[in-house]
This record gives structure tokens, sequence and C-alpha cells, in this order.
């Protein structure tokens, strides 16, 4: 319950701040001739190109090392347990026992993997 009046009375502080952050709101303060925030593109624009396009690229080249890095692994022995893959409807479509998103690699059939 503390923790709950702590979360609700903390909301409504950062609420009341943001009410009272001063200026307005409207159209007329976003005018580019207006001063405030003159040469904030500049900096956004450096940031993209020089730290947001490049980390992307970083995370693809770690993806792609990670993946190439990954050997074949054989899935584990299935085990025919009573509780799982129970099927009392047919899928309305194929032979119904797989489902609509089915992955031969990974997801086993009520009698085993297909491969």
């Amino acid at each position: 319950m503390a923790f709950t009046n702590h979360i609700l009375r903390r909301a409504a502080f950062l609420a009341n701040n943001v009410r009272n952050m001063g200026g307005s709101t409207g159209a007329a303060s976003a005018t580019p001739g207006s001063g405030h925030a003159h040469g904030d593109y500049k900096k956004w624009k450096k940031l993209s190109l020089f730290v947001a396009f490049p980390a992307v690229g970083l995370a693809m080249v770690n993806a792609v090392l990670q993946l190439s890095s990954q050997e074949e692994h054989e899935p584990p022995e299935f085990v025919p347990y009573e509780h799982m893959r129970i099927r009392t409807k047919r899928f309305p479509w194929g032979e119904g026992q797989r489902s609509l998103f089915h992955n031969p690699h990974v997801n086993a059939l009520p009698d085993g993997y297909e491969e």
C-alpha cells in the first residue's frame, strides 16, 4: 500500500511539474525565427550521423557475427508428454496437425519432430 501511495504521489508531482514548465505550447512558439532552439537541428543532425547510424551499423555487424559463429545443433530428444500438443480439434488447414505458425525446425508434432 505504501508503495502504491509513493507511486501516485510521484506521478502527481511529475504531472504538476510538466504543467508548470512555462511557455506556450501553441504553434507561435515554434516559429523558425523565434530564437529558441535555433541551432538544435545541427546538434541532432550530427548526433544522428555520427552516433545513431554507426551504433545501428555496429549492432548489425554484431548480430551477423553472432549468427555466423553459431553452429548447427540438434533439437532436444522428443518426449511425448501427455499434457502437451493435445489436439481435440483439428486445424482447418492442411492435415490438421500443424498450427498456422508452425516451424518444422523448432515445433514438434504430437508424434515427434518432422526432421
